[in-house]
C-alpha cells in the first residue's frame, strides 16, 4: 500500500523525487524542498509518508488520499510567527490491509491565510477545519458551514496564535 499511495501522490509532484528521510540518531535532516513527498521512518515520526504540498493542492491530495483508500484522522495548524506562516496539517490514515500514515501539510501566509477546503472530499473535514478556524484563523475556501465550533460565536481572537495574549 504504501508503494502504490507513493506512485498515486507522486504524479501529483513530478518536479519532486520522492527521497528518503535518513534515519538513526544524529542523522541529518532533509534538505529543504518546495513541494514533494518524502519517505519517513514510522517508528520515529509517527507516519510513513510526508507531503508536502501547496495550499491549491490540498483537495488534489484529498482526493488522491480517498483514492486509496484513506480516511482523515485530523487537521490540524502551527503558528510558525517568527516566518509569518500557518502550516496546516492533515493527518490521513489506512487501517484495512497494510497500515500506513500520511502527513499532508500546507504552508500559508499568516496575513491571509485561506486553504480550500476538503469537505468536499472528507465529509468529517467540516469539524476538523471549524476549530483549525477557531484557534488559528485559517479560513477554508468553500467550507459549506465555517463558524465557529469550540470558542464563543462573537470571539474576536484565536487562542492558539503565538501573538494572543488574554
Amino acid at each position: 500500500m504504501l508503494n502504490r499511495t507513493l506512485v498515486a501522490l507522486t504524479e501529483l509532484f513530478p518536479e519532486s523525487v520522492p527521497a528518503l528521510a535518513p534515519a538513526g540518531e544524529g542523522a541529518l535532516e532533509p534538505p529543504p524542498r518546495e513541494t514533494g513527498v518524502l519517505v519517513t521512518d514510522f517508528a520515529k515520526h509517527g507516519h510513513h509518508l510526508d507531503v508536502l504540498c501547496r495550499p491549491d493542492q490540498v483537495v488534489a491530495v484529498a482526493r488522491i488520499m480517498d483514492g486509496e483508500g484513506y480516511f482523515l484522522e485530523a487537521i490540524s495548524g502551527v503558528d510558525w510567527l517568527d516566518q509569518q506562516q500557518f502550516e496546516v496539517i492533515y493527518d490521513y490514515n489506512r487501517l484495512g490491509g497494510e497500515h500506513c500514515r500520511v502527513m499532508v501539510r500546507a504552508l500559508v501566509d499568516r496575513n491571509q491565510p485561506v486553504v480550500p477546503s476538503v469537505s468536499g472530499v472528507f465529509a468529517a473535514a467540516d469539524w476538523h477545519e471549524r476549530e483549525t478556524f477557531d484557534f488559528y484563523g485559517v479560513h477554508f475556501q468553500d467550507h459549506p458551514n465555517l463558524i465557529r465550533i469550540l470558542l464563543p460565536e462573537d470571539a474576536d481572537f484565536h487562542p492558539l496564535r503565538k501573538d494572543f495574549r488574554p
